[in-house]
């Protein structure tokens, strides 16, 4: 099945991109490379001449600072020629892709295919946005699948509200099936009728033409049918309504034409439309709870949710009560009360994403391939939902879309991540990761490593160390929601900074052992774990530290420079405006404090040993509050900016003072748009009411106890009084 795209932007995706354009965007890129190189060899040859003078004079302080200098020059560099190297090997793989055909994709509907169990792990989610990810996974081209939500909120909750939101999700999977149910009910008949007519010998391909192609019209008008009732509220809805149920209805229409068209419809066509047809909407809708049960894991993660109901497949089970708790006990099939089928594919879905029809039939047809037979995961990165509104969320969806390709041409090199939003796994290589713990005195099995908050990175690297390997399939199939807000995108992106630090020295240990032959795939991989702590810290230090007018050169910015205008061409690729490289500047200036605290959670957890708890990324109406310090330390980075310039102006530093001033105007303006001034004070307002309210509360209590002391030392004296009266 092809996909209908129109509307949104594809960029270097696009299916009208000609192997012409993508040659002449390699062109371009090794031109980048060689400008990024012949830069760093002017700049290699001129500061080595200072670093000499520097040795010649004994200017050890000098020195030292020098050195720091061009260690975080060289952090900068090695990110920027790592974005061109695998932005080039992006477009080679997809100028090599040869895209399944429709005949292809349905060998699926004519033989056994492969078992498909599609997991959606949800935590307090809207209702309509739970329901969208569960149509959109249901609704994939693939005959043999199932979909769970795995719901994590609390099982018996107090509020009212959460009350009202847990019921809602128990019963989507009930609501769904309902919809499906007068379709399924009609193209399963249709399908019946066909074999029978087949078996009594009584077909008429002609007629058996006219009544498929009328079948697959009503299919086409359900899936209108559901667009048009489906309310448009934002980008989000639009993408649902165009590219899952319009699209669908316009395949539908595509394939009845093709059908009315032909007069030599053999009956294994015949047989194979009827199936997909009642396929379309045969499929199994259920949750699951782990949390309503004592003896699986209740560690408050995305991973722990799916690794418990991982953990049940090709099991049978009964419910028990006992005095710690409800139990969910294995046993034998004829005395279970509920069964997990075994499964060859997992699909791990995010409950805030959205996977087109073919997402399913296509990758597992790669997966199937020969050449993937040591693959363990398979996905297409995902996308940012096109068409939002907000500066913010506009932004932050540029740099996902950036992401994009960086993680395409990482597969090129071998070094794909998992990256957990939308991924198809082979069931089978997660046993050779699993591991068995004790959680509360009960056994718990990891598939994914929760050790730290990014537990796709580190599952990769467990499955790099047992032979098996990822890939990014180069098309983009895949979309996920992007922070509207500056609070919410807080708690995402500093969770995205916590944890490379702490997998790095496992990702070394895998790397030593094939040195030479794994030496390109470490550039990439190690890149990865350590490049947020690198560029974030080294930006800081760069505009803190004084480094003198001696050690600036005017073939430093030379090597920014190449990578600076591939980012742009592709941002425009990808439908943004050039003017948005320079926004996308500015937000990460913003993110440094908060890339910052997620990298001194992983120290902290190093150091400690104390895992970090996961934080969810919100995804409720309305605005999510930002942290005071994260607020607090934009605006003291914007002034001590512009005091550094001020300062290094006067020693007559004119070019550092100039970088430093234009990064502060930049923070301003990140302030001003993506925070919003009003909403600063507003938040830092309300954190400090918190604050006084906990003091408040903390006085309240010490009082309290200072009032109950002698009362309880009464209370105790009688009770010993009482006490020895009894005994008496």
């Amino acid at each position: 099945m092809k996909s209908s795209h129109s509307g949104v932007s594809e960029g270097l995706v696009s299916e009208l991109s000609a192997p012409r354009r993508i040659r002449n965007e390699i062109i371009f890129t090794w031109a980048c490379l060689c400008a990024t190189f012949i830069a760093v060899a002017l700049v290699v040859w001129e500061q080595s001449g200072i670093i000499a003078a520097e040795i010649q004079q004994r200017a050890w302080g000098g020195l030292v600072l020098h050195g720091l200098f061009l260690m975080i020059i060289a952090a900068l560099i090695y990110g920027g020629l790592l974005y061109q190297f695998t932005r080039l090997g992006y477009l080679r793989r997809r100028l090599a892709l040869g895209p399944a055909s429709d005949e292809e994709l349905a060998v699926f509907f004519e033989e056994d295919a492969p078992s498909l169990t599609i997991l959606v792990p949800s935590y307090k989610e809207d209702r309509k946005v739970v329901l969208q990810t569960l149509l959109s996974a249901a609704l994939q081209d693939y005959p043999k699948r199932r979909v769970m939500l795995l719901i994590d909120d609390p099982p018996s909750p107090t509020a009212l509200a959460d009350c009202q939101q847990l019921a809602a999700a128990r019963a989507l999977p009930q609501d769904i099936q309902k919809m499906f149910a007068r379709p399924l009910a009609e193209f399963v008949q249709a399908e019946r009728g066909f074999l029978k007519r087949a078996a009594d010998f009584q077909i008429d391909v002609s007629a058996e033409a006219a009544r498929l192609a009328d079948a697959w019209r009503a299919a086409a008008a359900w899936f209108a049918a559901q667009a048009e009732a489906h309310a448009v509220e934002d980008h989000t809805d639009r993408l649902f309504v165009d590219q899952i149920l319009r699209a669908r209805r316009d395949d539908c229409l595509r394939r009845a034409e093709a059908i009315a068209a032909r007069s030599d419809l053999s009956l294994n066509v015949l047989a194979r439309d009827y199936r997909r047809l009642a396929s379309m909407f045969d499929v199994e809708i259920g949750s699951f709870e782990r949390k309503r049960y004592v003896n699986l894991s209740h560690e408050p993660n995305k991973a722990m949710n799916l690794n418990s109901y991982i953990g049940l497949v090709g099991g049978h089970f009964r419910e028990s009560q006992t005095e710690h708790g409800r139990l969910l006990e294995s046993c034998a099939a004829h005395k279970a009360q509920w069964s997990v089928p075994q499964t060859d594919y997992f699909i791990t879905l995010d409950a805030d994403s959205l996977l087109l029809p073919d997402y399913a039939i296509r990758l597992i047809r790669e997966m199937e391939q020969p050449a993937h037979a040591r693959t363990a995961v398979m996905q297409t990165p995902y996308s940012a939902v096109p068409g939002a509104q907000g500066s913010l969320e506009r932004i932050a969806g540029a740099t996902t879309d950036i992401q994009y390709i960086i993680h395409q041409g990482f597969t090129r090199f071998n070094a794909t991540y998992w990256v957990g939003a939308n991924a198809l796994i082979r069931a089978r290589a997660l046993q050779d990761i699993v591991t068995t713990s004790m959680e509360r005195g009960y056994p718990v099995r990891r598939y994914i490593q929760d050790r730290t908050v990014i537990e796709d990175t580190e599952s990769s690297v467990d499955l790099a160390c047992v032979g098996w390997g990822l890939y990014n399939y180069p098309q983009r199939m895949a979309y996920s929601a992007t922070p509207p807000d500056f609070g919410s995108l807080i708690i995402q992106r500093r969770r995205w900074a916590n944890g490379g630090l702490i997998i790095l020295p496992k990702l070394l240990r895998y790397l030593a052992k094939a040195p030479l032959a794994r030496l390109a795939e470490g550039f990439f991989r190690v890149h990865y774990l350590i490049s947020i702590a690198a560029v974030n810290i080294g930006l800081l230090l760069l505009l803190s530290l004084p480094f003198g007018e001696q050690i600036s050169s005017i073939w430093l910015p030379l090597t920014a420079l190449p990578y600076f205008v591939a980012y742009a061409r592709d941002l425009r690729l990808c439908g943004y405006r050039l003017s948005d490289l320079f926004r996308v500047y500015a937000l990460n200036l913003l993110l440094v404090p908060v890339n910052l605290g997620g990298v001194f959670k992983s120290l902290e957890q190093a150091i400690t040993g104390k895992q970090i708890p996961f934080g969810r990324t919100p995804k409720i109406k309305g605005r999510t509050a930002a942290g005071a310090l994260y607020i607090l330390a934009a605006y003291a980075l914007c002034l001590q900016w512009v005091f550094g310039a001020i300062i290094t102006y006067t020693k007559g530093y004119g070019f550092l003072a100039a970088f430093a001033l234009m990064n502060a105007l930049f923070m301003a303006y990140a302030i001003k748009t993506f925070v919003g001034v009003g909403e600063s004070r507003e938040d830092l307002l309300a954190a400090w009411q918190a604050m006084q309210a906990r003091r408040e509360a903390k006085a309240l209590a010490a009082s309290q106890a200072v009032v109950d002391k002698p009362i309880a030392s009464v209370v105790s004296v009688i009770s010993k009084v009482d006490e020895v009266s009894e005994a008496a």
